[in-house]
């Protein structure tokens, strides 16, 4: 799932950034450098010692695992290279494992739960059912939802844990749909939620009254549901590409670049990180880690993504977040219309208080 819903679309994101920066900062050609780490960390930290110690590069930008993202982090942070994490959700990224040189662009665990929750029992979902994955991602954003649901009022009607990667979740479904649950949440990755969704459908499961919250969900992932098993689904997402003209217009001009498909909220958000990047850098006449990532800190967000959004001391950058849920197939009026903002997250409501991360190169990066 992570190469689909960031891999080579957010290489094509990145060549836009840099196309839109004119290919060169004064007289230095901006080289763009890809590499495949097979979401396995050992593969990455190899890449990344080659990159920064062979190959020059000077930022690394993407990811999408947290191991991987934990893995570069501490090669980049040894030689003072930026580092921009986006689509790894390990909150320890900008807390007791932060780096001076290093900045987390979308979601992380506490933020998804804070934001997914509070939004789904505003919109009325106060009694949840888990589908959890029986792995550290799925069991600790089930415990941080459970947590921020009973701090708004709601209920778990209970828990199921299945295997990673599970065929057939019939019994897991049945128990969920016998609580008769207003919200069921998906604490799982990979290709779980898809395949939860598509069953869901043979269940009976009332979708004007139970909706399904998935913690990490993707665009391409609602395309690939379609909408008779995607009606109902709720996710949090930074990125939605018909939220307004200026997300619209990078969605149609990506489309051009990249076979068709629009962009998902990770390969617009590597489109920001890099732009944003490349605009430090002129800013400050530099490629040092530490002075560029300090730029970046004090330069708001001039883009479609996140306009006017700033970076902490900590390196998370605070972006506002959205609600967005599947739209019944009724109302669907082109391909990729498949999803409606139901609210916008403030970053200050959701995002980790920065004294409670235990980050401890606050200072330095400021």
């Amino acid at each position: 799932m992570n190469s689909a819903a960031s891999g080579v679309g957010s290489v094509v994101a990145a060549r836009l950034a840099i196309e839109d920066f004119g290919g060169k900062i004064g007289n230095r050609p901006i080289d763009l450098i890809s590499y495949d780490h097979q979401n396995k960390a050992d593969v990455a930290s190899a890449l990344a010692r080659r990159a920064f110690d062979v190959d020059g590069v000077d930022a690394a930008f993407d990811f999408s695992n947290s191991a991987v993202s934990l893995a570069v982090q501490e090669l980049a942070r040894e030689r003072g290279k930026v580092v921009v994490h986006v689509g790894s959700a390990n909150a320890d990224l900008f807390g007791k494992a932060c780096s001076a040189t290093s900045a987390l662009w979308l979601y992380d665990t506490y933020s998804l739960a804070q934001g997914i929750v509070k939004a789904a029992v505003q919109d009325g979902g106060k009694n949840w059912f888990f589908l959890t994955s029986d792995y550290s991602f799925g069991r600790t954003m089930e415990t941080e939802a459970t947590k921020v649901l009973q701090s708004q009022g709601g209920t778990s009607l209970g828990a199921v844990r299945h295997p990673p990667g599970t065929a057939d979740f019939a019994s897991f479904l049945l128990q969920a749909k016998a609580t008769d649950p207003q919200v069921v949440g998906l604490a799982s990755g990979g290709d779980d939620p898809i395949n939860i969704m598509k069953q869901a459908s043979d269940f009976g499961f009332d979708r004007s009254r139970t909706k399904f919250a998935v913690f990490i969900f993707a665009l391409n992932y609602v395309k690939a549901l379609g909408p008779r098993a995607a009606q109902g689904l709720q996710y949090l997402s930074g990125f939605y590409w018909d939220r307004n003209k200026d997300t619209a217009a990078f969605a149609k001009r990506f489309a051009a670049a990249n076979g068709g498909a629009y962009p998902t909220e990770m390969q617009a958000g590597n489109y920001s990180a890099v732009r944003h990047y490349l605009q430090a850098v002129s800013a400050a006449n530099s490629v040092d880690g530490l002075t560029v990532m300090r730029k970046m800190k004090a330069m708001p967000l001039d883009d479609f993504f996140a306009p006017g959004a700033t970076i902490r001391s900590d390196g998370r950058l605070m972006n506002d977040q959205y609600l967005l849920e599947g739209k019944a197939p009724n109302e669907i009026k082109g391909e990729w219309d498949l999803l409606t903002v139901r609210q916008t997250i403030k970053a200050e409501d959701i995002q980790r208080p920065i004294d409670q991360g235990g980050c401890q190169h606050l200072d330095e990066g400021r």
